[in-house]
């Protein structure tokens, strides 16, 4: 391997390795606990083992999804504030659990996600193996029906007009002329709350 090409390998490997997520960091925020209890302070969260802290008080405390109703918090990454939700959840429709997800629209189509880091494998032409590992953030998306209950939503640009219906080409020309891309959590987000405006009118 040669200098130049081995020296880039590094620089990836250790962009990869120093990379952080917003579930690492503390974020000023609140809890609202069962109990209605409310919590004031730093708060940190791990969407993958449904697990809240909280430094409040001069305490540090810990919450499962089944002691907890919201957790709001104020993301300096992306500079916004967002909302996690308990609610009560099964993959299979058997057993349901409390787990934790975050608000991104609410209406007409209440949109939510959960986080999962996973361990991706991408080709690379610094890489003296051809390939580099990387951990990148994987969003899943539910739709909340006014039942309460939660449907996972697994599809494409295609599938996201599909449920807005009469709607459809007005949310696609928005889209478009904003430069919007619907596998973009955010850019969703704002697809999805203009879908909503127009139901609301």
């Amino acid at each position: 391997m040669s200098r130049v090409v081995f020296f880039c390998f590094l620089l990836i490997t250790t962009a990869s390795s120093a990379q952080q997520f917003a579930f690492e960091f503390w974020h000023e925020g609140k809890v609202v606990l069962e109990s209605s209890d409310t919590l004031r302070g730093f708060v940190k969260y791990d969407l993958q083992n449904d697990i809240i802290q909280v430094k409040a008080n001069g305490q540090l405390q810990s919450f499962t999804a089944r002691k907890v109703l919201l957790v709001e918090i104020f993301d300096a990454s992306v500079k916004r504030y967002r909302q996690f939700y308990s609610l009560p959840y099964s993959p299979n429709n058997t057993y349901k659990s409390p787990k934790f997800f975050e608000l991104l629209s609410e209406g007409k189509i209440t949109l939510l996600s959960r986080e999962n880091v996973e361990l991706r494998t991408y080709n690379s032409n610094f890489s003296y193996y051809g390939t580099v590992t990387q951990q990148v953030m994987v969003y899943k998306f539910y739709l909340l029906k006014p039942s309460g209950a939660l449907d996972d939503f697994v599809g494409k640009k295609a599938d996201w007009l599909k449920l807005m219906e009469d709607k459809e080409k007005l949310v696609k020309d928005f889209a478009k002329d904003n430069h919007l891309d619907f596998e973009d959590k955010y850019e969703l987000t704002r697809i999805v709350d203009y879908y909503n405006s127009l139901v609301k009118k």
